[in-house]
Order: C-alpha cells, then structure tokens, then sequence
C-alpha cells in the first residue's frame, strides 16, 4: 500500500452527509501513478519510492536526462515526480512497492486521514495589514497611521532590525500543509479524491497526498 499519492486540485463543492449536514469539501484528481524509483538504504542512504503522475506531457517538455529516467520504470511522459520517505510509521505494506508499480486512488477509503501539501496562491507584495493580519491605526482624527507596520527596531540599541521581522513583502506563493483532512468519498472510476475542507493552490495546481501520521 503507498504511502500517498500525487494529483491536480479540481476545485471545491460541498456534498451532504447522510444526517442532512453540509460538509465543505475539495475535490482532487488523484492518480494514476506509477512508481518510478524504489530507494533503499544500501544504495542511496534511505528509503523511499518516487512517484510520478501519469498525464499527457508533450516529449519536448521533458529533458533527455529526465526522460531516460523515466524509461527504466517505463514511465514516459511524467513530468510530476515527488518522494514519499518510508519508516517504521508508514502503512504496512509501502516496503514491497517496485519501480513499475501502479498507485491508485483506490488505496484511499473514506473516513481515512490524510495531509495534503501544495503551493499557495501567489499574492504579490503585500503589506503587513494583509500579510501578517496587523491592526493598524486608526482611521481618523488626522492620525497619518492606518496600515502602516510601526517601529521595528530601536535607534540607539540595537541600531539594526532583527532578521524575521514582520514586514511587508512577498505572499503566498510557498510551500502549504494541511493536515488530517478526511477522506469523503473515493471514485475509482474518474480517479476523485473527495477531502473535507480547503487545500492550497489554485484550481489545476499540483497537490501531494500522503497519508496522515497521527
């Protein structure tokens, strides 16, 4: 049984639960996979397996590197490869998966948890009211402090701004985890992924789904 699985995020629905309840959820295009590497402690130092999504790639959108590659496990045209690491906590079962092995989104059954790992919706520059949720000042009375950030810093000591310190600057567009969501619904037939909730990125973006650790 792998250890996740990788997708494309198709958008957010909400669906209704036996008991009347609306529950938000996302869907997820998850899968085929196919496993491209298997990773072993003797020859490089961990394990792990590589996965790649199946999709329809144009040749020259691969370089020859990658796409020798891919030939080993047989997997051309597959431009999304991430790694899963593999322990003692994963799935039982995740240490017998081979370069060539299939992944679907029938290893998933609803109820299951699962972290969901992708890039968040790039914002641009920012300042610190929209970026770091700062209050700001007030609004009136001639203040000439509404969204500005305030002192970051003293002049005298120590005369420098600490590294880390909120300021305006770049948003979204990083790196985004969200954990425990659990599985709604899982359709074999058109590869969906049903989670609860919201996931990172925009809709077509490229998400990882692994399994939950708690």
């Amino acid at each position: 049984m792998s250890p996740g699985i990788l997708g494309k995020k198709i958008g957010m629905t909400q669906v209704f639960r036996p008991d009347g309840q609306v529950v938000p959820v996302t869907l997820l295009k998850a899968g085929p996979c196919t496993v491209v590497q298997r990773k072993t402690p003797a020859t490089d130092g961990y394990d792990a397996v590589q996965l790649g999504l199946l999709e329809y790639i144009k040749a020259q959108r691969i370089n020859k590197p990658r796409t020798g590659h891919l030939q080993k496990a047989g997997a051309e045209g597959t431009r999304f490869l991430r790694e899963f690491r593999l322990d003692k906590t994963n799935t039982p079962g995740s240490g017998d998966l081979k370069a060539g092995d299939q992944v679907l989104v029938g290893e998933f059954k609803p109820k299951d948890k699962v972290d969901v790992i992708g890039i968040s919706k790039g914002r641009g520059f920012a300042g610190v009211v929209k970026r770091h949720n700062f209050r700001g000042g007030e609004g009136s009375h001639g203040s000439m402090f509404h969204r500005a950030p305030g002192s970051i810093g003293s002049s005298s000591f120590p005369s420098r701004v600490f590294p880390g310190m909120r300021m305006g600057g770049h948003m979204g567009d990083e790196q985004v985890t969200v954990r425990n969501l659990e599985v709604i619904d899982v359709d074999t037939e058109d590869n969906v992924l049903v989670v609860k909730g919201a996931v990172p990125g925009p809709n077509g973006a490229y998400v990882v789904v692994r399994r939950a650790k708690n």
